[in-house]
């Protein structure tokens, strides 16, 4: 029996866990839910907790330049101290909130390259190493999200690129520690425009949409870039034709700085 708990505080013949999703397919302010299979080991174990979260890879500045750094979001208690008897199976059904700002990782039915969000489930085991699980989840844009997203291509722009990085976005109800940009290369009737870059900070009322736009350098001068923000209701978006403002909006600050 020594060896058994020596093997299972080094991992070997530990307790495993098994998250199963009913649905991975979300949307932000919506709920993940599954359930949680544990089965023990080959000893009896001190379990100190079960919980799930979010999990998303998120880039990082250093000083050498970029990295990528899990970040948990969300983080649930389903269970707490417990001993986890020998060859034991047990079953915990969950709900997990998706917070408001999670970013979207699905575009056009497909998923976003460089989007990586998960379920994460942690059995945390007293002197041992804790067993964990990480379930992929496809978050889809909510309405008015999807209403902003097809204006830019319907005004010609190309998806390019969709990160996530860490930190704050000033002026905006940020609450998570990271946000999403999602990159659109210009078309040619904004001939001085290069890309587009794109945030949604949402609540359970309304959104910020942020958009910061890059100019194209030119022979004799660098680039530059302009930021500006504004906010959409997520339930009355429909009485705004997104293509037009957005049209308007990129040709009045174009025109301010002698872009186009």
């Amino acid at each position: 029996m020594g060896f058994k708990k020596l093997f299972a505080s080094l991992g070997v013949g530990s307790a495993s866990v098994d998250t199963v999703l009913h649905e991975p397919n979300v949307v932000p302010g919506g709920v993940v839910q599954g359930e949680v299979h544990i089965e023990a080991g080959s000893v009896d174990q001190q379990i100190q907790g079960l919980s799930v979260g979010l999990m998303a890879k998120v880039e990082v500045e250093t000083n050498d330049g970029e990295m990528k750094q899990n970040i948990e979001f969300g983080r649930q208690q389903l269970g707490g101290a417990l001993e986890l008897k020998e060859g034991a199976k047990h079953t915990v059904p969950f709900q997990l909130e998706v917070p408001w700002e999670t970013p979207v990782t699905m575009f056009m039915g497909q998923q976003l390259t460089g989007m990586s969000i998960g379920v994460s489930t942690e059995l945390a085991i007293a002197q041992a190493v804790d067993s964990t699980d990480i379930d992929p989840v496809n978050v889809h844009a909510l309405p008015a999200q999807q209403a902003i997203l097809d204006s830019f291509g319907a005004l010609g722009f190309r998806f390019k690129s969709a990160d996530m990085e860490k930190g704050r976005i000033r002026g905006t109800r940020q609450q998570l520690p990271f946000y999403q940009e999602i990159e659109f290369l210009a078309p040619q009737q904004y001939r001085g425009l290069s890309q587009v870059e794109l945030s949604f900070v949402a609540d359970g009322r309304e959104m910020d949409v942020v958009m910061e736009m890059d100019k194209a350098p030119g022979l004799f001068t660098g680039g530059s870039d302009s930021y500006r923000a504004f906010q959409v209701s997520l339930t009355d978006f429909q009485q705004t034709d997104w293509t037009a403002f957005i049209n308007q909006w990129l040709t009045e600050v174009g025109g301010q700085r002698n872009w186009f």
